[in-house]
C-alpha cells in the first residue's frame, strides 16, 4: 500500500514540480501518515467564475483514492447537497480507475435527485447523489460537479436565472474550510471576478500558497495547501470554524454596509408593518406595564412562549427577508427569524425603536464580512440611547431576555445608520447560580436523612426548570424521585415543596425543597462508615454540564467552551452518630484565576461533618491559556465528593 502512495506522491510531483528535496521528504511523510486512513483525496479542487451581479458558477473537480475496504464502503454513494432555491447543480462526469488499471465510466443521467435529511426546518434542500458501484482498494473515482447560483439559502426567488443572484445583489463571498476527516494531497480553491470588483480575503489559523493573475477584464485569486492531514480534535474545543485553517472572502466593503443593507431590505418587504391584531395582542399585554424593561420583558416572553419554532417553505422570505407581521401573529410558528420579526414588529407597535440582527450560534464571525450567520435576533434602542439584543427564540421559559448561552458570541443589527460587529459581554457567574443547602443524618445502619434546599437563576434556573415546563404537572414528583434515584436506587422521596408554582418562571428564581430517605446509604462495618456527600454525589447533573469536559488532559492546544458561565455553591451539614470521627484530615481549598475561582471547606466539629464548597467558572468560551486554572478548580470540586470515612474509636 505504502508503494502505490508513494506512485501517487511521485506522479503528483511530475504534473506539480517541487524545487527542494525538504518538500519531497514532506510528501513522503504526509503519504506514510496517510496509509493509515481508509482513502486519500489526491485533489479537492474547486473553481469560481462570479458574474457582475454576484451569482457564481462552480466547478468542482474531486480525485479519491480507496486504500481500505471501508473507504469503499464510505464511497458506495457520492452525495453533494444544495437549494434548488438558489443554486442548481449536477455531475458532469464520474469515471473509476480501476486497481487493474481498467477505467470505467458512470452516466451522469443515472444520478438521482433526492430531498435531503431535515429536521425543524424544512426548506427544501436537496442531494444529488450518485452510485458508483463495486469499488474495491486501490480504485480511484473521479467526477466533476457543476453548480450555478450561491452558497448559503438565503432567498426564495422565482424559477429563472434571477433565483442564482445573491440577495445583496452584485455581491459576492464563500467561506471555505481547509481542513478534512480524511487525508488531502492538494486543495485548491479559485475564483475569479470581474475586474472592477474589490475582494477581501484572508486565511485564518494555518497558511496557503496563494497567486493572483489578471486576465481579459478579470481578477484571478488562487488559494491552494498541499498535505492536508485530519484535523486532531480536542474534547469540548472550540468550533472547527475558529481553530482549523479556513479562508472567508467576499466583496462586501465591510460590515456597516452589510447592516445599511440588512435594514432596507427588511424595511422595503415591509417585515415589521403592524396589523391591528397583533397592535390589540400589545395594548392588552402592557396594561398596568410602566417601565421600558417591565414592558420588553413582557413582549420578549410572550413571543418566546408562545410562538412555535418549526420550519416550512412559505415563499420568499426564507432568510434575510423575514416574514411579515401578519404571517407571524397569525401562524404563530417559523424558525428564529420569524420569531426575531414578531418580537420587533411588537415593539415598534409598543413606541420602541427595533430592528433585527443577524448572530451566529457555535463559532465567532470574522472581520472579512463573509456571511457567517445562522440564527436571527432582535435589538431595541433603550431610552439612554444603547442598544439591547434580545432573542425570543432560545429564552422561551427562561428568566432572561437573551440567553447566556449565547454569551461572547458576535451579532450584526440591521441599523438604517449601519453598525459593526458586535459581541455579546460575558454574563457574570454570579447571575447563573445553583445553591444547594442539605441538612441530614446519618446512623450507624447507613440510613441517610435529611432535608435539601435547591435554588438557582439564569442558565441554571432554566436547565432545573426544564423537568417542570417541558411534562405534566403530574409526572413533577416522579422527576425529582429520579434525581434521588440517580443517587442511590433504594432513595425514597418524602415530601416535596415547590413554594412557587415552577412553571411561573417570571415570579423569581426557581426554588425547591425536599426531603428524603436512604436506606444503606452508607457502607458500614465494625466502628466503621464510609459515604460520599449527597450534595455531590450525581445529584441534578442538568446543571453541572462542566463535569463533562475531560479534565484530565494535561494541557491544550486549543481553546474550550462550556454551556455558560455559572456560580455553584454547596452548604452540607451532616450529622454523626455518637462517638464518630472523621478520619481523613480536615481540608481548607482556594483557587483564583481569570477562568475560575474555588474555595472549599471540610471539617468536623463536634458531631457534625460541615462542608462548604463555591465553584464559579467565569465565561462560556475559554481561551486555552485558560486550562489550567479552569482544570485545577473544576478538579478540586470533585475530589469534594470522594468518600467520607468515619471511624469510631
Amino acid at each position: 500500500m505504502k508503494y502505490h502512495l508513494l506512485f501517487l506522491v511521485i506522479v503528483c510531483f511530475i504534473h506539480c514540480p517541487i524545487s527542494t528535496w525538504g518538500q519531497i521528504n514532506d510528501s513522503l511523510l504526509f503519504s506514510e501518515k496517510s496509509a493509515n486512513y481508509n482513502v486519500i483525496h489526491l485533489l479537492d479542487s474547486t473553481s469560481v467564475e462570479v458574474n457582475e451581479n454576484g451569482a457564481g458558477t462552480f466547478h468542482i473537480h474531486r480525485i479519491t483514492k480507496i486504500l481500505k475496504t471501508a473507504g469503499a464502503l464510505s464511497h458506495r454513494v457520492i452525495k453533494f447537497d444544495y437549494d434548488p432555491l438558489t443554486a442548481f447543480a449536477e455531475f458532469k462526469y464520474v469515471k473509476i480507475k480501476q486497481a487493474n488499471g481498467k477505467t470505467r465510466f458512470i452516466a451522469p443521467k443515472t444520478a438521482c435527485d433526492y430531498v435531503a435529511p431535515a429536521r425543524a426546518i424544512y426548506w427544501g434542500a436537496r442531494q444529488i447523489m450518485i452510485e458508483p458501484g463495486r469499488l474495491e482498494p486501490g480504485d480511484t473515482i473521479e467526477y466533476e460537479i457543476s453548480k450555478k447560483g450561491f452558497t448559503y439559502a438565503l432567498l426564495n426567488a422565482s424559477e429563472d436565472e434571477e433565483r442564482f443572484i445573491p440577495p445583496m445583489k452584485g455581491q459576492f463571498y464563500d467561506i471555505i474550510p481547509f481542513w478534512n476527516s480524511e487525508p488531502v494531497l492538494k486543495k485548491v480553491y479559485q475564483v475569479s471576478l470581474p475586474a472592477e470588483k474589490t475582494l477581501k480575503y484572508q486565511f485564518y489559523q494555518g497558511t496557503c500558497h496563494f497567486s493572483k493573475e489578471s486576465e481579459a477584464n478579470r481578477q484571478i485569486y488562487k488559494f491552494t495547501v498541499n498535505h492536508i492531514l485530519p484535523f486532531e480534535k480536542e474534547p469540548n474545543m472550540l468550533d472547527l470554524y475558529d481553530v482549523a485553517p479556513k479562508l472567508m472572502m467576499s466583496t462586501t466593503s465591510d460590515w456597516k454596509a452589510k447592516s445599511r443593507w440588512f435594514y432596507n431590505v427588511n424595511e422595503d418587504y415591509g417585515s415589521f408593518s403592524p396589523t391591528p391584531e397583533a397592535q390589540a395582542k400589545v395594548d392588552l399585554l402592557l396594561q398596568g406595564a410602566k417601565t421600558e424593561m417591565e414592558k420588553i420583558s413582557i413582549l420578549t416572553h410572550w413571543v418566546a412562549d408562545n410562538m412555535r419554532y418549526s420550519g416550512i417553505s412559505m415563499g420568499k422570505g426564507e432568510g434575510y427577508t423575514l416574514h411579515n407581521t401578519q404571517m407571524n401573529f397569525t401562524d404563530r410558528c417559523g424558525v428564529c427569524k420569524d420569531k426575531a420579526a414578531l418580537l420587533i414588529s411588537m415593539l415598534r407597535m409598543a413606541g420602541f425603536e427595533a430592528y433585527p440582527a443577524m448572530t451566529m450560534a457555535g463559532s465567532r464571525v470574522e472581520a472579512i464580512p463573509a456571511d457567517h450567520f445562522n440564527h436571527s435576533v432582535a435589538v431595541v434602542k433603550l431610552s439612554d440611547g444603547t442598544y439591547m439584543p434580545l432573542d425570543p427564540t432560545w429564552v422561551p421559559f427562561i428568566r432572561e431576555l437573551w440567553s447566556s448561552a449565547e454569551q461572547q458570541q458576535h451579532y450584526l443589527p440591521g441599523l438604517p445608520e449601519g453598525s459593526d460587529l458586535l459581541i455579546t459581554p460575558i454574563s457574570p457567574a454570579e447571575n447563573h447560580y445553583v445553591k444547594i443547602n442539605v441538612t441530614s443524618s446519618i446512623n450507624k445502619k447507613g440510613v441517610l436523612q435529611g432535608t435539601l434546599i435547591l435554588e438557582a437563576e439564569g442558565q441554571s434556573d432554566a436547565n432545573i426548570r426544564r423537568i417542570f415546563t417541558n411534562g405534566y404537572q403530574r409526572d413533577w414528583e416522579n422527576a425529582i424521585e429520579k434525581e434521588l434515584l440517580n443517587v442511590s436506587p433504594r432513595a425514597q422521596l418524602i415530601q416535596v415543596n415547590y413554594g412557587k408554582n415552577p412553571r411561573d418562571y417570571l415570579a423569581g428564581p426557581f426554588h425547591i425543597k425536599i426531603k428524603f430517605v436512604i436506606p444503606d446509604y452508607a457502607i458500614t462495618g465494625e466502628n466503621i462508615i464510609s459515604f460520599k456527600p449527597i450534595s455531590l454525589n450525581n445529584l441534578f447533573n442538568n446543571v453541572r454540564s462542566f463535569l463533562r469536559i475531560n479534565t484530565f488532559l494535561k494541557e491544550r492546544k486549543y481553546g474550550f467552551k462550556d454551556a455558560c458561565s455559572r456560580m455553584l455553591q454547596i452548604n452540607e451539614t451532616i450529622h454523626l452518630p455518637k462517638g464518630y470521627k472523621m478520619k481523613q484530615p480536615e481540608r481548607k481549598d482556594q483557587i483564583t484565576g481569570n477562568a475560575a475561582d474555588f474555595e472549599g471547606t471540610l471539617y468536623q466539629k463536634e458531631n457534625v461533618i460541615n462542608l462548604y464548597h463555591s465553584l464559579i467558572l467565569k465565561k462560556r468560551v475559554y481561551d486555552a491559556d485558560d486550562w489550567m486554572n479552569f482544570r485545577n478548580a473544576v478538579n478540586a470540586h470533585k475530589s469534594y465528593g470522594e468518600d467520607i470515612i468515619l471511624e469510631n474509636n
